[in-house]
Parts: C-alpha cells; structure tokens; sequence
C-alpha cells in the first residue's frame, strides 16, 4: 500500500516515527514534509498537497499530524474527494473506513502516545470499505455538496 503522510511542527515527531514503522513494515511511503523540525510551520503547507494526492489516487491513504490533529483534519476535508477523520480510538480507526470509506487519518502529535498511534494506523490501513447500499447512498450525499462548491 502506497501511504501519504504529512505533519507540521506538533505532529513531526510522530510523523517521522510511524513513517520509520511503516516502511520497516514493507509500505511504501511519501513524505509531503515537513522534512525538519520548524516551529513555525503551517500545517496546511503539508496536509493539502498530501490530500489532494490522496484525492488523486497517487497514494492509497494518507496520514496527517499536528498538535492536535483538528487542523490537519478540517485542511484535509477541503479537498474534494478527501474523507478525513480525527481518530482516537481504535473503533473509530476501521469503522472509518469500513463504514465511511475514510481515506485519510489525522492524529494528534500532543495527544496520542506512541504505541497507541500505531494501533490507530494499523487498524485505518488493515479496513476496507463494506461499499453496502446505505454506506454508499451517504457518500453519494457528500459527493452531491462537494458538487455544489
């Protein structure tokens, strides 16, 4: 699976360890930065490019970390195309995509612990979309706003 992953200076941390993890695992990764610690990054510098590759369909997934994870998460949802979540548990990680066909995961770097992030990322990338009729009839819903824009 070809995984995205993106933070700025609250989420850099966790970025560069679960992009360690993942590759150590066999994904193959892109990096849309920050490449370095700048504490005086913005989020969306990295997140958009990153969601819009996920739009896109140049990645499978996408990762996205910030302090807290809410900007990278409301960024992220204002490309077309892009479902992303804020997860902090580990039922939220699969029912996202199982249910809402979540291709995107935002965590936050000053929020989740290590070990529960990789639980996090491991369940978001072991789900795949049910695609039943009512999963599908809500997307078709969001797919219609995204029309208006």
């Amino acid at each position: 699976m070809k995984i995205g992953v993106a933070s700025d200076h609250g989420g850099f941390e966790l970025k560069v360890l679960l992009a360690d993890w993942l590759r150590s695992a066999g994904h193959t990764l892109e990096d849309f930065g920050s490449y370095m610690l700048q504490g005086d990054d913005d989020y969306p510098d990295y997140v958009i490019p990153m969601a819009k590759a996920v739009a896109a369909g140049d990645i499978d997934r996408g990762i996205a970390v910030c302090g807290s994870g809410v900007g990278a998460c409301i960024a992220a949802n204002k490309v077309k195309g892009v479902r992303a979540a804020l997860v902090v548990d580990s039922f939220s990680a699969h029912q996202g995509v199982e249910d809402d066909d979540m291709n995107l995961l935002c965590l936050g770097g000053r929020v989740v612990g290590h070990e529960l992030a990789k639980e996090l990322v491991s369940k978001f990338l072991g789900a795949t979309f049910m695609g039943t009729e009512r999963f599908r009839r809500r997307l078709a819903k969001i797919a219609a706003i995204e029309k208006e824009r």
